[in-house]
């Protein structure tokens, strides 16, 4: 964004006093094209600041006629651009000094609205600056260059203006300004790193190199422009000014090309071993200065320490690794150009590292603490002078982990080490306390970055952090702006009543609304970061069904509905529905969870669900899919909701009808057998099996049969006995059906059961089950024969006896015995009636 695009936005009454000698409208023609000239920066009087100012004179004065061309106002314009060539063409300096005022009167004026400028102004301002220097360099180049042409009066000629000025002080003044224009690149470079490391938290980043590289080559064609005619000149230089100007060319060009070997695309700041990674690195003054070799250059990674990394710093890079800290597989690329786009890179595709060798950690220092680096390095040879050079460059630093469990802590460290180290630093050395208005700056970069959204966090938000990590809830906001906090603070200490750290908790709700919550963050519906007692201080005054959703205080990577409702006695209740993980959400969506939830009405402070939410809702499927099957749906409903309202009345379906309950007759000591025939007929057609009802133990309400008490001691032989699959009919009602085509109980006759001593496996496994014989035929006369408790003489009971039978008083309810074993007896029938029973919580199939 230009300057003007800022100003124009702003009441001209502003800047009323800047327009006595340069009128607004000409600044509204003139717009950006003004912003790109190096006004601020011609700040002399010599025969280069005269030069510049008079071209650029010359330059406004033809963008103002091409604009009057296509203007309806050309009269009036045509007298400005008049006015001005009469007023500026013998001073042209002071046109500098008038529009330099216009542009710092209007930087001022941002500055107070905005407390700052944009960074596209300050690139451009940066880019002006070494231009402008390098322009100033190469007139100095062709002064000495005509100076030494000339001579002071040789041959009878008349003396040049530059005469009177000895030619190794001039050449010394283009030295140093060679060397200022080095220090520009390398800054530039320094601030493209640094960039490249804030990009790491999520900063955006400008990673093309192509105007740096650019840059870098312009400056070494004027350096050999500059040597060249210092070689010429070394007579006049003397044997003693001479070698001490030769090495400060070589260390300028020495800096040069070892700053321009850069990393363009990092290695993984949280790296596992074992796994795979890509990388390059980027030599910018490679076109222009590499020696052709029959073969390539080939550039190395290994793996550094942070101690290693320090002594390499400390050495300017001039010392060569002695060990590797650990084995980098395919650690080897070529060096090579691309005519096409110019570049000289090595680029790392499939490198591995395989293991890592822990050094000596430092107190307390935890394994996710400790930092090391790729060290990328090469020998090459540069032309023209065919000097070899070594060339080394770090990564950024690198947390090493060997469990996907350590991620989390690894990713504190790289996000402490890249927001709050410094540019020039002894790798690497980074504060252990920092204020806390630069934390909230990281924490919500990396928030945005993460979940990919352009809402940031808010003031609020900042202020429940800080109570959070501070645990400080007597503070006001204006308080926490003038602390610090530490790394311990960060990741180290574990917060009060939890079992987590601040950043553990952070990056939980981090990784929720990255997967979950995007959309609804983006919209502005999570109020996320307020504290449950707050959320109740809102939510108290609130009318009944007013909710906002809030992220989990006491959960990592949980989001939670509190919601307001009218408790017995009429007042107000806040409550908290438990919270949602990122797997639960992916089973049913928050929008529709509180679709589902009735008495969700209005989200806080009174913004209808329904319009809120309703773009969140995902479309209902009805009727039968493409495939023949009635659709299905899950719905989500709290405790509370059954304790006040009728599911039908909060929008639920209707509760299915209960199925009817069949209650078998209890037993007593008086009732004889011949008595039980005629109540088991109406239950089981006389077909060969019928599978013993639902056993006991199981909440009454979930129950469909009442079984007969062990307690009471039937006068026939043997429940086995009586129950036994040859002597019973199969069942038809649909309450009795058969259980699935297998069940643990089922055995061949004769066999034994082969029973787990500790229950069914929780991991059951696909095993391949032998064919087994079929069953054998059962004779036609046993299915007809009488029970063997019936004597063949038995005749069915009458009718009174059977209604005397029903008029027997019950018996108390039905309390099971504590069963010995959750699996049956292998002596009895597993349909029995004795003290083996089996428990259909853990039977296989059981539905």
């Amino acid at each position: 964004m230009s300057l003007w695009n800022l100003v124009s936005h702003m009441p001209p009454e502003e800047f009323s006093s800047l327009s006595t000698e340069f009128p607004r409208s000409l600044r509204c023609l003139l717009a950006e094209w003004l912003e790109n000239q190096p006004w601020e920066f011609i700040n002399g009087s010599d025969a280069f600041c005269t030069s510049m100012a008079s071209r650029m004179l010359s330059d406004m004065l033809d963008k103002l006629r091409s604009a009057a061309g296509s203007d309806g106002q050309q009269c009036q314009i045509l007298q400005q651009i008049s006015n001005i060539e009469s007023t500026f063409c013998r001073d042209p300096l002071r046109l500098v000094a008038v529009v330099r005022a216009v542009l710092e009167g209007e930087k001022a004026a941002v500055l107070k609205r905005d407390h700052h400028l944009p960074l596209s102004f300050h690139r451009r301002q940066e880019e002006l600056k070494f231009s402008l220097g390098l322009q100033r360099l190469q007139h100095r180049i062709r002064e000495i260059q005509a100076l030494q042409e000339e001579g002071p009066g040789r041959d009878g000629a008349v003396q040049s203006p530059m005469a009177p000025r000895e030619l190794p002080t001039l050449i010394l003044e283009a030295v140093k300004e060679l060397e200022a224009a080095k220090q520009q690149v390398l800054k530039r470079i320094q601030i493209w790193k640094r960039q490249q490391q804030l990009a790491g938290n999520g900063a955006i980043f400008e990673e093309n190199l192509a105007p740096l590289q650019k840059r870098c080559e312009n400056l070494v064609e004027v350096y050999f422009q500059l040597q060249q005619q210092v070689m010429a000149a070394s007579t006049e230089l003397g044997p003693e000014l001479l070698p001490r100007l030769l090495e400060r060319f070589n260390e300028v060009l020495s800096s040069l090309v070892k700053s321009s070997f850069l990393v363009e695309k990092q290695p993984p700041q949280v790296l596992k071993t074992q796994t795979k990674f890509q990388a390059s690195v980027r030599f910018l003054l490679g076109p222009r200065l590499l020696k052709a070799l029959p073969k390539p250059y080939v550039v190395r990674a290994d793996m550094v320490t942070e101690k290693q990394a320090r002594e390499l710093e400390l050495s300017n890079y001039s010392n060569t690794l002695s060990e590797s800290t650990g084995e980098i597989l395919h650690n080897t690329v070529a060096l090579e150009t691309n005519p096409t786009s110019g570049n000289c890179c090595a680029n790392f595709k499939n490198v591995l590292l395989k293991k890592i060798k822990r050094c000596e950690r430092k107190g307390s220092e935890s394994v996710t603490e400790e930092k090391c680096a790729v060290l990328f390095s090469t020998n090459v040879t540069l032309t023209p002078s065919n000097i070899s050079i070594h060339l080394q460059v770090l990564s950024l630093p690198i947390v090493v982990i060997v469990h996907g469990n350590q991620d989390n802590n690894a990713k504190a460290t790289v996000l402490w080490d890249n927001a709050f180290s410094d540019i020039d630093r002894v790798p690497f050395v980074v504060a252990e306390r920092v204020p806390w208005d630069k934390m909230c700056d990281t924490l919500n970069l990396k928030f945005m970055a993460e979940v990919q959204t352009t809402k940031g966090l808010l003031k609020e938000h900042y202020f429940f952090l800080a109570q959070k990590i501070f645990n400080d809830h007597s503070a006001s906001p204006e308080d926490f702006q003038s602390r610090h906090v530490s790394w311990a603070q960060f990741n180290k200490e574990i917060l009060p009543g939890r079992g987590f750290t601040f950043w553990q908790w952070f990056d939980g709700v981090l990784d929720l609304t990255k997967r979950c919550l995007k959309s609804y963050w983006s919209d502005r519906l999570i109020m996320g970061f307020i504290s449950k007692q707050y959320v109740c201080k809102l939510l108290s005054m609130q009318p009944d069904g007013t909710f906002l959703l809030r992220f989990s205080d006491s959960e990592i990577g949980g989001v939670t509905i509190a919601y307001v409702m009218r408790g017995k006695d009429g007042s107000s209740q806040v409550e908290n529905i438990q919270p949602f993980s990122a797997k639960d959400l992916s089973i049913r969506s928050l929008g529709d969870r509180i679709r589902d939830l009735g008495q969700l009405r209005n989200l806080y402070p009174n913004i209808p669900k329904d319009q809120a939410f309703g773009s969140h809702y995902n479309k209902e499927q009805t009727g039968k899919d493409g495939r023949g099957y009635v659709s299905t749906a899950i719905k989500m409903t709290v405790e509370s909701e059954r304790d006040q309202h009728p599911p039908n009345t909060m929008g639920a379906p209707p509760e299915a009808p209960q199925a009817q309950m069949f209650n078998l007759p209890m037993l007593q000591h008086e009732l004889h057998p011949e008595n039980l025939q005629p109540l088991l007929g109406p239950m089981c057609s006389p077909t060969p099996f019928c599978p013993q009802p639902m056993p006991g133990g199981y909440p009454p309400v979930e129950s469909s049969i009442m079984t007969v008490p062990d307690r009471l001691t039937p006068p026939f032989h043997s429940p086995s006995q009586m129950l036994s699959p040859p002597s019973l009919s199969h069942c038809q009602d649909p309450a009795f059906r058969t259980p699935g085509p297998f069940m643990p109980n089922q055995f061949l006759p004769g066999e034994v059961p082969q029973l787990l001593p500790a229950g069914p496996s929780a991991d059951p496994q696909d095993v391949d089950m032998p064919e087994l014989p079929p069953f054998p035929l059962m004779d036609d006369a046993s299915l007809q024969s009488p029970p063997r408790w019936m004597s063949p003489s038995m005749d069915q009971p009458s009718a009174s006896e059977l209604e005397h039978l029903l008029e027997v008083s019950p018996l108390p309810p039905f309390a099971p015995l504590q069963q010995h074993s959750v699996y049956p007896n292998s002596s009895l029938s597993s349909w029995g009636l004795g003290d083996a029973r089996w428990d259909d919580s853990i039977r296989p199939g059981h539905a």
